[in-house]
């Protein structure tokens, strides 16, 4: 099957002076059908191969220019999409918003013409602000746009890249219990997988101290019947929450987001809510392991847990590449050439 660009209608879509449909851009994963994430996988099964067996480079964006523009840290997605655009032969354009006009009071929105402007064809944004990337696709048309991570809302290729993950070692999500533990309320990761997970017909737990558990779900509001959110089970003791589980996900406890006092200590939270050797001994004995990154060692996570043949937190890593590959080429309308 040829995915044509017309065709995909799992990325959001940005809209001319007179609501026709100009490009599309990868914001979240809410449009995202069983359909969508199977193409998405198929194509990302390929690329793999590519970097693992190799030819380790394509030239199927050659001629292609792509650019990151990360406001915030990153190691592992920034590389990954660097090194999945250079794999793939397109020309990458790493601005560091430190020496760009942001510094000399240049707005965002000015900043986003001039990389259209420049005859940009993709950028890759990652932002402190929730919604940051929409803007850009709202007002670009001849630029596409991927969010790479904006504030506390959505990180759509992370989540693509776990699900995908969780595809190599399982046949289906269907069913499955799917544990996501600790600072979720700041985890945009949490939220895009939570989503994926819900559309994909897994059964998701959320643990975690109950002022880092979004209000809305640890209320139960999310229970309506058009919330994608419906079923998710909420439960704030670990040793309960973790029994039997097919998948923990442990997550970072992200002090930089939320303000001081929002936990008595860090002591406190290990002694809770890490997951250690002794609590993942009460899930499924086949239990995945798997962290976004990166890991605070002793605080999530244990270390002997972190580098335990249950976990498959490198392969995350590995499996991003592939993921983004496969990404880049649906939005640029490539993969076609691959005969998927």
């Amino acid at each position: 099957m040829y995915f044509k660009q017309k065709e995909l209608h799992h990325f959001n879509k940005a809209s001319g002076s007179n609501g026709e449909i100009l490009k599309p851009h990868l914001l979240d994963v809410d449009t995202f059908s069983q359909e969508d994430f199977n193409l998405t996988f198929s194509i990302a099964n390929k690329m793999k191969s590519i970097y693992t067996n190799g030819p380790k480079k394509s030239p199927l964006l050659r001629g292609k220019t792509i650019t990151t523009l990360f406001y915030e840290p990153s190691t592992r997605t920034r590389i990954s999409f660097e090194s999945a655009a250079k794999m793939l032969s397109a020309d990458v354009i790493n601005l560091s918003v430190d020496g760009s006009s942001t510094k000399k009071g240049e707005s965002f929105f000015d900043t986003m013409l001039t990389l259209q402007s420049s005859n940009i064809d993709l950028v890759i944004i990652r932002h402190n602000h929730s919604g940051a990337p929409y803007l850009a696709a709202k007002y670009l048309n001849k630029t596409l746009v991927i969010n790479a991570g904006d504030g506390l809302h959505a990180h759509p290729t992370q989540a693509l890249a776990d699900m995908f993950t969780l595809a190599q070692h399982m046949k289906t999500l269907k069913g499955k219990k799917i544990l996501i533990v600790g600072d979720v309320a700041h985890s945009r990761v949490a939220r895009s997988n939570l989503i994926a997970l819900c559309a994909l017909g897994a059964k998701p737990i959320i643990c975690g101290p109950p002022n880092l558990i979004p209000w809305d779900l640890f209320q139960n509001i999310h229970n309506s019947s058009s919330s994608p959110f419906k079923g998710i089970q909420i439960n704030t003791n670990l040793d309960q929450a973790i029994v039997d589980v097919d998948v923990v996900m442990a997550l970072r406890l992200q002090s930089e987001r939320h303000a001081k006092g929002a936990l008595p200590s860090l002591r406190e939270y290990a002694n809770l809510w890490q997951v250690t050797s002794s609590r993942l001994a009460k899930a499924s004995p086949n239990v995945l392991l798997m962290h976004p990154g990166p890991m605070n060692i002793g605080v999530e996570i244990s270390q002997e847990v972190a580098y335990s043949t249950n976990s498959v937190i490198q392969e995350q890593v590995s499996n991003s590449i592939a993921i983004r590959m496969a990404i880049l080429l649906l939005m640029t309308d490539q993969s076609e050439a691959l005969n998927v």
